[in-house]
């Protein structure tokens, strides 16, 4: 049996979810699960569908052009087609912070992550121990502001060696070009501190601590070039209070950064999520 997740979005009309599921049908398939959404400000339609086909006689690109010709041109449809048998390749980016790595690397070696991981780069040398552990390659490629552009030329060679699908920044602290985020345009995610009010800087749980605040949390986001501003997949928050410390609000602070993170990745590794406008549809 053959799996595969078709995600849908275009101007909504009748007949859409009718069409779509007998096109399944008239091919033998049997829709396992089914979501959809309408935009009503937009007018636009969203739908996210599994189907199962016969493997024996189910050909990926011939599916693909049929549904093309018969259903996705009627309704001027932007759509994907997924394997979903085919776990997708994600790299993964750090720095010196090894909470967020530990944590995904735990979930992707109990199969919590269906992916697969080729290799992790680095600006620092710090965590290359943390990936010999876990048997995977690690690359450490220095980034200053001399060598940036160099550096990024080796990331997007390893990149495309190694045919990476998406990219998860887990805790990297170097702003993402503008040629990465083209080529892997909604395929970068990033995780950051989320506090009302804002704390930008080096140390913003330093600057929360001061302020009082009373509510911490963490985003986890597709990145864009306007910096931390990209559509939002997951968030969370704790809440905090006078008695709890500095390192009560890091602690905190962090525990919720690598929780968000790995739901955002989940979410995208089992392409429930879909971008529109500066914001995402995200199927649970």
């Amino acid at each position: 049996m053959k799996k595969i997740t078709i995600l849908i979005n275009c101007k909504d009309s009748k007949g859409i979810i009718a069409s779509v599921t007998n096109f399944i049908h008239q091919q033998n398939g049997n829709i396992v699960y089914i979501d959809q959404h309408v935009d009503r400000q937009d007018n636009m339609f969203f739908m996210r569908l599994e189907c199962e086909l016969l493997e024996e006689s189910f050909s990926f690109r011939v599916f693909k052009k049929v549904f093309s010709d018969v259903i996705a041109e009627k309704f001027e449809m932007t759509w994907r087609l997924y394997d979903s048998d085919k776990k997708p390749k994600m790299a993964l980016f750090v720095s010196k912070y090894e909470h967020c790595l530990y944590d995904i690397l735990s979930r992707y070696s109990t199969n919590e992550l269906d992916v697969e991981i080729p290799l992790i780069i680095s600006n620092h040398q710090d965590l290359e121990p943390i990936a010999k552990s876990f048997n995977i390659p690690f690359y450490c490629i220095k980034v200053t502001k001399e060598t940036k552009q160099q550096a990024e030329e080796l990331q997007l060679k390893l990149l495309r060696e190694f045919k990476i699908d998406f990219i998860a920044l887990a805790r990297y602290m170097q702003i993402i070009s503008s040629k990465l985020i083209e080529e892997y345009t909604n395929k970068i995610i990033n995780i950051h501190h989320s506090f009302l009010p804002a704390f930008p800087g080096a140390k913003p749980y330093h600057s929360a601590f001061k302020r009082g605040v009373k509510i911490i949390g963490a985003t986890s986001h597709y990145v864009t070039e306007e910096l931390d501003e990209g559509p939002i997949i997951e968030q969370d928050i704790t809440r905090v209070s006078h008695i709890n410390t500095i390192k009560d609000f890091i602690l905190k602070g962090r525990d919720l950064e690598k929780i968000v993170l790995s739901r955002a990745l989940k979410l995208h590794i089992e392409r429930k999520v879909m971008v529109y406008k500066n914001k995402t549809i995200v199927f649970k």
